[in-house]
């Protein structure tokens, strides 16, 4: 799994992590039963404390997508995947009505709006289609 973190995101590090690894969960790149990366390894691929690693892995568990198992290393749990998704999905969605009210204040039309989405749902924004 490639994981990054953006260190000149006002997001802190941990979280950038936590959201990572909700989307590669919720995307299905990563399975129920799947062993993430050791906190030392992420840590050194990423370039962060091992701490921040540790709170990510935390947070995770305390969402019950992942599990910590002594000895052995944090999986994901058999309902991670869909509370992962769950997570994303309201997020995202939070985040895109945060930003079409923004665009609205801004000065764009609503017609715009709908024909840029149009677009988008349609696979003619950026080549990707939705299943919604």
């Amino acid at each position: 799994m490639d994981f990054r973190v953006d260190t000149h995101s006002t997001v802190p590090p941990s979280r950038q992590l936590v959201e990572a690894v909700l989307d590669a969960i919720a995307s299905g790149r990563m399975a129920a039963g799947e062993r993430l990366p050791s906190i030392r390894s992420l840590a050194a691929s990423v370039l962060v404390n091992p701490n921040t690693v540790s709170k990510a892995y935390r947070d995770l568990e305390v969402l019950e997508v992942v599990e910590a198992r002594n000895g052995s290393g944090v999986f994901v749990t058999g309902q991670g995947p869909d509370v992962a998704r769950e997570l994303r999905l309201a997020a995202t969605l939070h985040e895109f009505v945060r930003t079409a009210e923004h665009a609205m204040r801004a000065g764009h039309a609503g017609r715009v709006l709908e024909s840029v989405l149009a677009r988008i749902v349609g696979g003619n924004g950026n080549g990707r289609k939705t299943n919604d």
